[in-house]
């Protein structure tokens, strides 16, 4: 793909708020494809696999992060730069999109100018695909519920720490609580909060493993109010302690590399 071929998709719910960008978009020699729902991108996004994506962020239904959090579960569209193209101009929005997974984060209310040149600039800096890598166009495509899973799935992990409603979680990928229950409950067994759960208790027991963190300071870090309902939970779980798990994980290992030194 040259940057003169580029396919970009503009997913915008009030396209009219932004036909002077359109309007310079259309001019270049690319192809521009609309969509204006967040469904809509959604499919086009998978179907067509565009060169760029432009992204509203304030969108009925299924706002921008959450289909950003979406399309990066789609391994035929994850590597698509992903501009946020939108009037959400607080500084909190804009860390979020970043940190979701976009590139860029350009106000509706820039110049043209400005638009075609960040586009420009991105179309260049877009990974190309490797021929030594099989095509994964050809590989199934996942369902949407297990989209929403990997991304939820996702979500959770990077924000154990905080504190949040299945309400929250369901809304942050796409969903409502009720949708992604029965996805928990149908593809892993359990409620989104025992499997909160028990990621908590994973992590915390590779925090117990690979650092010095103390009891209070892994509590918080995994999302428990203080070290005493943290080692509760982990008694509860594991059957011993915290301290006591940190203590054989450590006696073990000496012994482990001794046997593969041997």
């Amino acid at each position: 793909m040259s940057v003169q071929d580029a396919h970009i998709l503009v997913i915008d719910d009030a396209p009219e708020d932004i036909r002077s960008l359109l309007q310079v978009l259309r001019a270049q020699p690319w192809r521009v494809t609309l969509a204006t729902t967040a469904q809509q991108g959604y499919q086009r996004a998978q179907l067509l696999a565009p060169d760029l994506i432009l992204l509203d962020v304030r969108m009925p239904g299924m706002d921008g992060f959450a289909l950003c959090r979406q399309l990066q579960e789609l391994p035929r569209v994850r590597h698509i730069p992903i501009l946020f193209l939108t009037s959400a101009a607080s500084t909190e929005e804009r860390l979020e999109g970043l940190s979701q997974g976009g590139v860029d984060y350009i106000l509706k209310g820039c110049e043209p100018a400005e638009l075609l040149a960040r586009v420009q600039i991105h179309l260049r800096l877009a990974p190309r695909p490797d021929a030594s890598v099989p095509n994964v166009q050809d590989a199934a495509a996942p369902s949407q519920d297990e989209v929403i899973l990997r991304a939820a799935m996702r979500l959770i992990g990077r924000r154990l720490s905080e504190p949040f409603t299945l309400e929250q979680v369901a809304s942050a990928v796409g969903t409502y609580d009720k949708r992604l229950s029965t996805i928990f409950r149908q593809r892993l067994g359990m409620t989104v909060f025992a499997w909160i759960r028990e990621e908590r208790l994973r992590k915390s027991r590779q925090l117990l493993v690979d650092t010095e963190l103390g009891m209070q300071e892994i509590a918080e870090n995994i999302g428990f109010r203080s070290a005493c309902n943290f080692t509760t939970a982990f008694r509860e779980r594991l059957g011993v302690t915290p301290s006591q798990y940190r203590k054989a994980a450590r006696q073990d290992a000496p012994a482990e590399a001794d046997a593969v030194g041997a």
